[in-house]
């Protein structure tokens, strides 16, 4: 059998304009930018529900004069169960916060 081929309408030279083309690349840089913002946003859902977990966990816990480890950084530094509430506290306020920082900067760019 003999390859079939596709006659179709001949190409013209498409003209761009300088605007044109200014508008073609804001919305690429705007498509990677919200992209990107996505992946962000997906990470803080994730670490979000990651402290959630562990605050969850720490209130079941039965012995309140154990040292609960917590990292900060590299480091795992013992703290009382209280302490530690406190402190995923504070990190899940810290997360919540960002959100509407992630959007406005998208909004600026």
């Amino acid at each position: 059998m003999a390859a079939a081929t596709m006659k179709g309408p001949a190409v013209e030279d498409v003209v761009v304009t300088f605007e044109d083309q200014q508008k073609i690349n804001k919305f690429a840089r705007n498509t990677s930018r919200m992209g990107e913002l996505k992946n962000e946003i997906e990470s803080k859902k994730k670490t979000l529900q990651n402290l959630q977990d562990a605050s969850d966990e720490l209130m079941m816990l039965d012995d309140d004069s154990l040292l609960v480890p917590y990292q900060i950084g590299g480091v795992f530094i013992g703290h009382s169960q209280e302490e530690t509430q406190e402190m995923l506290e504070a990190a899940k306020v810290g997360v919540c916060h960002l959100a509407p920082v992630l959007i406005l900067s998208f909004l600026k760019g």
